[in-house]
């Protein structure tokens, strides 16, 4: 397997600095260069084509943002914003603009920190590996098809309607917000399923992405609070450290907020939420496995079948 070659952009010298190191440390990886804003950043990346770009946004010159745009524009390349808890908005922006995802900027010299960073960069770094180059200006449209396989199964249903004809499970982890921008800035505002979400991401930045999520139109989305009953054309989304499942009250199927078990090997467990809606819908259920590390979603994948339901994967 030949080197990963990573270009390091922070206007931070310690950051960059603990940064190069981690990466340094993950076996396949070179950091190819470092660079202090984004002018200096789009220099190196049309100089030495790295494979992988981790980006700060907060920068003197040239900020992330512009440096997205340029980038993007002139030399698509995969690119890992690395921010601080309180950027929040930013980040989702940016995933917007083209990044692929995103981890939290260290704050402390603290060995499990840093470890927990180190184990997320890995994770980045093995999503890239498996991606194909991309033309400058092209632009994906693979969910135009998988929001037609997912319409396909119900007819349209009008916003009032309370009782969802079916429901869409979908499982995301690294890679999955920006794909999850794509496939709910396609979905009909009269969509007649429910929708849950299980997207591997850190404490305290699902709010700000559901909210996210609902600025795109179409079905109403929001971060769940405790438990609610199903309805069609809205979306929940699991809050982070948290996971999910649907139960049925009554003859009315909910999604719940829980606790992680400890046999759930994934953040929020994306098998459990799975599993729990093949039991309540059935053959009722739609099952989407969108981009991500690991095989989280593979045994609930198996449930929804067995049940009757559709699986859908993301190629």
């Amino acid at each position: 397997m030949r080197p990963l070659r990573v270009l390091v952009v922070d206007d931070s010298v310690f950051n960059r600095r603990t940064i190069a190191e981690l990466l340094t440390s993950i076996p396949g990886v070179v950091v190819i260069g470092k660079a202090a804003d984004g002018e200096e950043a789009l220099s190196l990346a049309l100089a030495e084509k790295p494979d992988l770009i981790t980006l700060d946004l907060e920068m003197p010159r040239m900020d992330g943002f512009t440096f997205l745009r340029m980038l993007m524009a002139k030399q698509p390349t995969p690119v890992v914003v690395v921010s601080g808890r309180s950027a929040k908005p930013d980040v989702f922006k940016a995933l917007e603009l083209g990044a692929i995802d995103f981890v939290i900027k260290p704050s402390t010299g603290a060995s499990t920190e840093l470890q927990r960073i180190k184990s997320e960069l890995e994770a980045k770094v093995a999503l890239v590996r498996q991606l194909r180059p991309v033309q400058p200006g092209h632009r994906p449209t693979t969910t135009t098809g998988l929001v037609r396989r997912i319409s396909a199964t119900d007819e349209r249903a009008a916003p009032s309607d309370p009782m969802p004809r079916a429901l869409v499970v979908i499982g995301a982890s690294t890679g999955g917000p920006p794909a999850l921008v794509q496939l709910f800035s396609r979905l009909p505002s009269d969509f007649a399923a429910s929708i849950v979400v299980a997207q591997h991401m850190p404490e305290r930045f699902t709010r700000t992405f559901a909210e996210r999520l609902e600025r795109l139109g179409g079905v109403r989305v929001a971060e769940l609070e405790g438990s609610e009953p199903l309805r069609a054309g809205r979306a929940v989304v699991c809050p982070g450290g948290r996971s999910i499942d649907v139960v049925l009250k009554g003859s009315v199927p909910w999604v719940r907020v829980l606790l992680p078990a400890g046999d759930d090997r994934y953040v929020p467990s994306v098998d459990r939420l799975m599993r729990s809606a093949a039991a309540v819908m059935g053959p009722r259920t739609i099952g989407v496995i969108l981009t991500g590390m690991g095989d989280d979603g593979t045994r609930g994948a198996e449930a929804i079948k067995r049940a009757g339901g559709r699986v859908v994967a993301e190629s």
